[in-house]
């Protein structure tokens, strides 16, 4: 049985309960939220309904059914004890054109009551056909808890921009576009309010443009890390062709329709080259498409960013960075330490694993209070230990490796830069901090007796 999902306008409009028990009750107070000039028949009503009649909610008439009853009705509810009475009343209606529900009693409704989840005028109603009413029950508390408490007032708030958009915008793409674009958005009380102000002002926001190639940097893994802007080119891209490490989180926030590829690569496997690539995020742009190539952490870190961004200058396609949260900050707000610690550290490099094991020392500095930040540092760390040792960096240098930073599996373990060769290999992607100003966290994993660290799994 396939139904229609439908919303009915019953404000003001005649409606029907026969019955005033308990399961009517039930039905009564439904209907009663939306306005419907209700008549309840009934011999006999609970002391609720009794009140609602008193108050001028609704008309009691005490007595049996009676079939002129249904005499000027919209909807009618059969909700007596009695299956005769019920069937009685789904068949004079049936006679007349009422739409009918026999409550508990699937065959006899024209349509069924669900359940529903409310935030103001935002109704979410779920229904089993009459197959399990308590599956529904179920579905709306989940969803009930899912929703925000103020989604109401946002919808009002939202619903009055609407407005004043379709009177002042005129009909077309555009509109639509601006509408589809607000109801992303918070709506503050401010007059200065730049959701109210785009309302107003219809300046499309940011949004991916047809032909354009957008390199966007996707952080470090967590979704609430994203910047603004990489969130709308994400939501609005035509096209997505991203790392490997880019989490599935994140990929899902992409219109339903936009094409999806991943184009990365994980522990030096390639599923494709960078010509290949290039090609791909030029093909795509020349014919029309808005591109979105979502690079994990920021695009200009070790992203191979400059050997796109030259393809897409030689192929004349127009382009923009939009740079990312990178992983090595993400793993220093992790860590609660600040890289350039005023008293440990007065500067900072980055490296990529395969630079940081180089044997050219001009690469690394001596000095031993910058922090380096060694993305990528692979599973065996011995070598990269090895040639710092070399360099004259101390075997007490504390080290810091963070594995999926800012994900819920991250992964965080502390040693010396001495110990760095044994330590317990960690799950890819990680990162690796060394410096002095990592060295409370480090001592306080080791503990006063000094014994090793610990792998924290937050």
């Amino acid at each position: 049985m396939s139904l229609l999902p439908i919303f009915l306008k019953l404000d003001g409009r005649r409606g029907l309960v026969v019955g005033a028990g308990a399961v009517a009750q039930d039905k009564i107070a439904s209907l009663l939220k939306s306005g419907v000039r209700l008549r309840v028949v009934a011999p006999e009503a609970r002391a609720e309904v009794r009140a609602l009649a008193g108050e001028g909610k609704l008309e009691w008439i005490a007595r049996g059914f009676e079939p002129g009853d249904l005499e000027g009705s919209f909807v009618v509810i059969a909700a007596t004890d009695s299956p005769q009475v019920n069937a009685e009343v789904y068949r004079e209606a049936v006679g007349r054109g009422i739409l009918c529900n026999s409550v508990d009693d699937v065959p006899h409704c024209d349509f069924f009551f669900g359940s529903v989840v409310s935030r103001g005028e935002l109704q979410i109603a779920i229904s089993t056909a009459g197959e399990s009413p308590a599956v529904a029950q179920r579905l709306r508390r989940e969803i009930d808890e899912q929703l925000p408490a103020d989604l109401g007032p946002w919808l009002a708030r939202l619903g009055e921009l609407r407005r004043e958009v379709l009177v002042t915008h005129p009909r077309g793409e555009e509109r639509r576009l601006l509408l589809h674009e607000l109801a992303r958005r918070q709506i503050c009380d401010s007059a200065q309010c730049s959701t109210k102000q785009l309302a107003r002002t219809g300046r499309e926001a940011t949004r991916a443009a047809a032909g354009r190639v957008y390199l966007v940097g996707a952080g470090p893994g967590d979704p609430e890390l994203l910047t603004v802007k990489a969130l709308r080119l994400i939501e609005s891209a035509d096209v997505v062709l991203h790392d490997d490490l880019v989490p599935r989180a994140i990929l899902d926030l992409a219109a339903p329709e936009a094409e999806i590829v991943n184009v990365g690569k994980r522990c030096g496997v390639k599923r494709i080259t960078q010509e290949e690539i290039n090609e791909l995020m030029i093909a795509h742009a020349q014919a029309g498409r808005s591109v979105v190539r979502l690079k994990s952490g920021d695009p200009l870190l070790f992203g191979r960013a400059a050997e796109e961004m030259g393809a897409l200058g030689e192929a004349g396609v127009d382009f923009a960075v939009v740079p990312g949260i990178s992983a090595g900050f993400a793993a220093a707000a992790s860590l609660g330490r600040s890289l350039t610690d005023r008293e440990w550290a007065s500067s900072v490099t980055f490296s990529a694993g395969h630079h940081a094991q180089s044997h050219n020392r001009s690469q690394l500095p001596a000095a031993e209070d910058a922090t380096r930040v060694v993305y990528m540092p692979g599973r065996d760390l011995r070598l990269l230990a090895e040639q710092w040792l070399v360099e004259g960096l101390p075997a007490d240098l504390p080290c810091a490796v963070v594995a999926h930073v800012s994900q819920a599996d991250e992964q965080v373990h502390y040693t010396t830069l001495g110990a760095l060769g044994d330590a317990e290999q960690m799950p890819a992607p990680s990162v690796l901090i060394a410096g002095w100003a990592v060295r409370e966290m480090a001592a306080n994993a080791r503990g006063e007796s000094g014994a090793p660290a610990a792998v924290c799994v937050k």
